[in-house]
């Protein structure tokens, strides 16, 4: 059989990502992802402790995050994204700055962080009034708080779930659940952001914009549209406002994107974690 009309694999362009080593949610950064380029994925090394400040710190070490560019090296992406909300504010706004550059130094490319492309998003959808969602715990979820005052944006409210560990099983209606805390009422907030790039929220983000009538980002969503904005193309998520220009000119409308929470298959039982505390300010 001649299959030469194929004429082989169409050119691709690729995006390095580095995740600390407990990142469970590769498949949902791939949706973002327009089938042009592709995602090179690779993580810190492992060390033995919970989701806290002490971990963002260990995972976003300079030192770090040089030795995981340079194994991507090899496979030459065009630009670096430090997919770990936590160990990318855990610093302040100068802290991240450093972080790309030190990133940028070890691969010779352009580098973005999570927490980074947080600030470039609210400054694209003209935010300055921001609720949060987070999965951490106290003091985490207040280093956030902090890091988004620095960048001149005042948090208007915060609803944190106090986990330190498997934040990747908490289910979308849990996300739902904290959302309608931290955003109560409309007028409450310009936007609403969910934390951490081990929270899962691509689904839910289309439903959650047509409820609250607020643009809503979330971390790995921020990192991928971030780092596909320096490639010059457009990150792939119909019915969310930051990646979607159309649903810019009015509330988001459901659609084939995302389904109603209590429908989404596979999330009907709550996570298996340990809340150390959950609350709301």
């Amino acid at each position: 059989m001649d299959i030469s009309f194929l004429g082989g694999p169409a050119p691709q362009r690729g995006v390095g990502v580095v995740a600390p080593f407990d990142f469970a949610l590769d498949r949902e950064l791939w949706r973002w992802v327009p089938d042009e380029v592709s995602l090179h994925m690779t993580r810190t090394p492992f060390v033995p402790v919970e989701v806290s400040l002490d971990l963002a710190r260990m995972v976003s070490e300079h030192e770090t995050l040089g030795e995981a560019v340079r194994t991507l090296n090899a496979i030459a992406p065009e630009v670096v994204a430090y997919a770990c909300t936590s160990g990318s504010f855990v610093g302040g706004v100068a802290g991240e700055r450093a972080m790309c550059e030190a990133m940028t130094w070890a691969g010779a490319v352009p580098s973005v962080t999570t927490s980074g492309a947080l600030l470039d998003a609210l400054a694209e959808l003209g935010v300055r009034r921001l609720a949060l969602v987070t999965p951490y715990t106290v003091s985490v979820t207040r280093s956030l708080e902090a890091y988004i005052a620095e960048a001149g944006v005042t948090v208007t409210g915060c609803a944190f779930m106090g986990l330190t560990r498997h934040i990747w099983k908490v289910p979308y209606r849990d996300v739902a659940d904290m959302a309608r805390q931290a955003v109560p009422g409309e007028g409450a907030a310009d936007a609403l952001f969910i934390s951490c790039t081990n929270l899962p929220t691509y689904d839910v983000i289309p439903q959650l914009e047509a409820e609250l009538r607020i643009p809503v980002i979330s971390a790995n969503q921020v990192t991928m549209w971030a780092a596909l904005r320096r490639l010059g193309t457009r990150a792939v998520g119909p019915y969310q406002t930051l990646t979607d220009p159309s649903a810019r000119t009015g509330p988001a409308v459901p659609g084939p994107a995302g389904p109603a929470v209590a429908d989404i298959p596979g999330v009907t039982d709550g996570p298996e974690t340990d809340q150390q505390q959950e609350g709301w300010t």
